[in-house]
């Protein structure tokens, strides 16, 4: 069983119709057509970051472009929580909704196929054909390991889905594979990696574990790691699958349930964070769906009306398996684990400075003050404490690395504001690592990096066309 393709946002930019017109005549409009996912088997173990094995796996994979022959011109895609291998192009004439970027990818787009040959490949642990919590288990086949409890009476001697057994998985182990199928596809160097949100964390994770397998690396709201916030924000989700009656332990397939409610309280409680106040306000106010109070628990607010409509979407689309496999991804994710920091004397200076002036001001103050000002000057010296540790473990995780990259935020963006991306960008500069970071006023929140923004587009466009700024040249990081 795997789910329908579905967007990394149900706020889809990408939704019109397309013309029946071949590949060749869309070219002129922007678009790459017609498009045929491969599956790309590895009969190898792969070991992940848990400890466990999968004996083999299966990627889902989209191609865009022609590759080049030195293989110099090849963009790897990683796509976001929801997302998946369809990221531009659509799958038949009778398709209807274009891949997640199609508005990024395609002829004389922002990721030019005419110029490059781009690569999207769907995560293991997803649902949309790589091999996750809806595939076959190996272990299950022909075997007498899977306990009779978990099975469906009707199919007690038939192969069984991971399900719940399938390992947590990381962000690591995502570009372990992802560099298996560089290996598969002749690809020793890529052009660029390029990621959104989950997928930018990738694209980082990329420039630390190969750092000498990529030139260009495009990080877009994304953030160094998860904050508690986040993290919380997560477990609300994880939680609201997990209570469901129908979950069922995981076992929903084997039990012909599915945990449907879950999921789909977790997806609006995930899709209230890619908004902003602003925008829900714009688009729904205080309207009512019937125009009058009903003094009831159904749908009265439009806002509400939305929200329901775009879980039970999710919920057709997506395993919940997936959902808490993606969301634990997302909390484990921190490229400095590996890289322990060490503040340097002069890292501590401000904190220092902050202290003597809090502390004068305490001197001066009344004594029933001093009790308050002593705790201000703790906790300020804990946030600037943490702040450069943090900006240590990042230097140390980026010492070694050889791309340039381009950060890209987003000023309404509350899930991964700008200042998480200002925190990549200073420990970037710090090593001398050429950067360059641009902040796009856009109203969707965190969503925005689907949108086709142009001053957005423009900014991937010209990093991608510009001239690579080889490591022998002095590095400076620049601001727009």
């Amino acid at each position: 069983m795997n789910a329908r393709s579905d967007n990394t946002s149900d706020q889809h930019p990408n939704s019109q119709p397309h013309s029946n017109s071949s590949a060749n005549t869309n070219s002129d409009l922007g678009s790459v057509g017609i498009v045929t996912p491969q599956n790309f088997h590895f009969a190898e173990p792969l070991t992940l970051e848990c400890n466990r094995t999968l004996p083999s796996f299966d990627l889902m994979v989209e191609t865009y472009g022609t590759l080049n022959s030195d293989k110099s011109n090849a963009i790897l895609i990683c796509h976001a929580l929801s997302g998946n291998h369809h990221a531009a192009g659509f799958h038949s004439a009778d398709d209807k909704k274009a891949g997640w970027w199609d508005n990024m990818i395609g002829p004389n787009k922002a990721i030019d196929t005419n110029q490059f040959y781009v690569v999207c490949v769907n995560n293991i642990g997803s649902c949309f054909g790589s091999t996750g919590p809806t595939t076959i288990n190996p272990d299950s086949v022909g075997s007498d390991s899977v306990s009779s409890d978990s099975l469906d009476s009707n199919s007690s001697n038939e192969p069984q889905v991971y399900g719940p057994d399938f390992p947590l998985i990381t962000i690591k182990d995502w570009v372990k594979t992802q560099a298996m199928l560089s290996d598969r596809l002749g690809i020793d160097i890529w052009h660029a990696i390029v990621g959104g949100s989950m997928g930018g964390m990738q694209a980082l994770q990329w420039s630390v574990d190969y750092p000498e397998r990529l030139k260009r690396c495009v990080v877009i709201a994304s953030t160094p790691k998860l904050s508690a916030q986040n993290i919380a924000f997560n477990e609300v989700a994880r939680q609201s699958i997990l209570s469901d009656p129908d979950f069922k332990d995981g076992r929903y397939i084997q039990e012909g349930t599915y945990p449907r409610r879950g999921l789909i309280l977790a997806r609006m409680v995930g899709h209230i964070t890619y908004l902003t106040d602003d925008a829900m306000k714009a688009k729904f106010g205080r309207d009512l769906k019937s125009g009058k109070f009903m003094y009831g628990y159904d749908v009265e607010f439009q806002v509400e009306s939305y929200l329901r409509y775009q879980g039970e979407r999710f919920s057709e689309n997506f395993d919940a398996n997936t959902y808490l496999l993606m969301t634990k991804a997302l909390d484990y994710f921190d490229p400095t684990r590996d890289y322990p920091s060490t503040v340097a004397k002069d890292t501590t200076e401000s904190a220092v400075q902050i202290e003597d002036s809090i502390a004068a001001s305490v001197e001066s103050s009344k004594a029933n003050a001093q009790s308050e000002l002593e705790d201000a000057v703790t906790t300020i010296e804990d946030i600037e404490s943490d702040r450069q540790q943090e900006l240590s473990a990042l230097k140390a995780a980026f010492a070694h690395t050889q791309c340039q990259y381009l950060v890209v935020s987003f000023t309404t963006d509350w899930r991964f504001a700008p200042e998480r991306s200002q925190e990549i960008v200073d420990a970037l500069m710090a090593t001398g690592k050429p950067v360059s970071y641009i902040n796009i006023d856009a109203p969707h929140g965190h969503d925005s990096f689907l949108f086709d923004i142009p001053r957005y587009m423009g900014a991937v466009k010209g990093f991608l066309t510009a001239p690579f700024i080889t490591p022998s040249r002095p590095a400076t990081g620049e601001r727009s």
